[in-house]
């Protein structure tokens, strides 16, 4: 008969007692911070990619957006979507010399979120949700959205095109831009 404490028969030793203590404490402990990752993580914002440097811009399949094959299948005007900063998607605009404009535009909605598309026949953004509506350049023309679309810079770098942060004042309404 193994050593009790105590001598009583029912009470196991201080050592298996401890042992089971700390397999309890260990296997409730893993599982709580197994649980809380994923929703510390979410509240922790993805770093960039460097300092200051560009992402390029991405079609629908992951692919980087070559500047030379894009032009020679979108028209003068057309604005069609690209994966842009942070992962936002985001409107790249030709412009009538059918070069890429020197900005582009986020197509989430200042309202509610929602991805704004290009209404080519109308030549504005309409937004599907709430019927915010924006000119072909993103400025807020009829709410209820509050503010202008959020720009970004888009430069052209060996047949690859970027988008930088926009920074500067916005050029549609001559205010400090509100995303930066």
């Amino acid at each position: 008969m193994a050593q009790t404490s105590a001598g009583n028969p029912d009470v196991p030793d201080m050592g298996r007692r401890q042992f089971m203590n700390l397999l309890t404490f260990g296997t409730v402990t893993g599982v709580a911070l197994g649980a809380l990752y994923p929703v510390v993580n979410y509240f922790i914002p993805p770093s960039s990619g460097g300092a200051g440097g560009g992402v390029t811009a991405k079609d629908a399949l992951g692919n980087d957006i070559v500047v030379s094959k894009y032009l020679a299948s979108h028209p003068a005007g057309d604005r069609s979507l690209a994966q842009g900063l942070k992962g936002d998607p985001t409107y790249i605009v030709v412009e009538k010399d059918l070069s890429v404009a020197a900005y582009g535009i986020n197509a989430v909605c200042t309202h509610l979120g929602c991805v704004v598309p290009w209404n080519a026949s109308e030549n504005k953004f309409i937004c599907p949700c709430h019927d915010s509506q924006y000119n072909s350049e993103g400025k807020v023309v009829r709410g209820p959205a509050p503010l202008s679309l959020a720009l970004a810079h888009a430069t052209v770098a060996d047949d690859k095109l970027a988008f930088t942060t926009w920074t500067e004042t916005d050029f549609r309404t001559g205010e400090a831009p509100w995303w930066s």
